[in-house]
């Protein structure tokens, strides 16, 4: 919560108040996000329409695919006024005219904003996106507990925001039931690696996820996060994975001697073991790191069945490199790999 007051709300507020900051910082954006090879992105606004206003066109104007989505939060958790909405009629208002529903997380949003969230998803006809925050900290887990007596995906599920065009970033702390329920309800999990590792006690469960058929994507959390670079946080990806399969061999080692296994499980009454979540579980390799920032991105975000495939008639989404020589020397590298490793290079 402190981390938002000081970082996350001081910098949307600014942005909500300067009209030609949020142009020169929107316009910077697409022309990152282009640099860095993204064709796709979803993004989360600031609460005021017209700064998501100008983010919507600074990313027409640079081609690209942008679902921007303005903040809804009724409920100051962070003692900062200036910096949320007066109620959740407004919030209600001011949400309809976008195309995606951005609840920030449930601690901001009062019972009547997630129900009228969730009733404006279940009368769209036109694809009305959902997206938010869930299961990503210890912290806000406590305090949903604590306070409201119930889980988050409870919440989100009581409140209608469980759909098939619903995508939840971190989601760390699920339990095998709740990775049930999202993928029975169609709901997408945007995977954040390099995030996770600055702000949640907990690795996601990436394989227990696409196991348990939840549709999964990559995301670089910028707020969050150092890089708008859809590579880095493949690596990042394939760290992470790493990282869990040596936790689990170790935890697998203690339980075998009888020794004492000290982990995140007991963290909150929501979180177990996902099935199947041992250390025989795969690690994630670079294929399946390029599957997630591709095809099953495109999935999660609902795009064209197609999308982040070669087959005919996709739509083409590729990204350009160019080479100036074929020195290793000379070439990004990003390149290395694949130089060293041609058969004709």
């Amino acid at each position: 919560m402190q981390w938002l007051d000081a970082y996350a709300f001081n910098a949307e507020e600014r942005l909500d108040n300067d009209p030609a900051l949020a142009t020169r910082v929107y316009t910077q954006l697409a022309s990152r996000l282009i640099q860095n090879g993204m064709g796709s992105v979803l993004l989360f606004g600031t609460i005021r329409e017209e700064t998501n206003l100008i983010l919507a066109e600074a990313m027409q104007h640079a081609g690209l695919r942008a679902y921007v989505g303005k903040l809804s939060m009724d409920i100051d958790i962070a003692l900062r006024p200036t910096y949320t909405e007066s109620s959740a009629s407004a919030a209600l208002s001011a949400a309809s005219s976008f195309p995606v529903l951005t609840l920030r997380f449930v601690p901001t949003c009062s019972d009547e904003l997630l129900a009228g969230l969730g009733a404006l998803a279940a009368a769209d006809t036109h694809g009305l996106r959902i997206q938010s925050h869930l299961a990503e900290s210890s912290d806000s887990i406590s305090w949903v507990s604590h306070t409201l007596h119930t889980t988050e995906l409870d919440i989100f599920e009581h409140s209608a925001l469980l759909t098939p065009r619903t995508t939840l970033a971190h989601c760390t702390f699920l339990s095998a039931g709740s990775l049930a329920a999202l993928a029975t309800h169609g709901t997408g999990i945007a995977h954040c690696p390099l995030s996770n590792a600055y702000f949640s006690a907990r690795t996601f469960p990436l394989r227990q996820a696409l196991a348990a058929d939840v549709k999964v994507g990559l995301g670089t959390d910028i707020a969050g996060g150092y890089s708008l670079d859809v590579m880095s946080v493949m690596r990042w990806a394939v760290g992470v994975a790493r990282m869990r399969e040596g936790q689990l061999k170790l935890e697998d080692a203690k339980e075998s001697t009888g020794g004492q296994v000290d982990d995140m499980r007991e963290a909150t009454a929501d979180v177990d073991t996902p099935p199947g979540d041992s250390a025989e579980v795969p690690v994630l390799d670079w294929k399946g790191a390029l599957y997630l920032a591709t095809r099953s991105g495109a999935s999660t975000l609902g795009l064209h069945p197609k999308s982040g495939t070669f087959d005919i008639g996709a739509p083409f989404n590729a990204q350009l490199s160019k080479c100036p020589s074929l020195s290793l020397s000379s070439l990004g590298t990003h390149l290395h790999l694949f130089i060293i490793h041609s058969p004709t290079l």
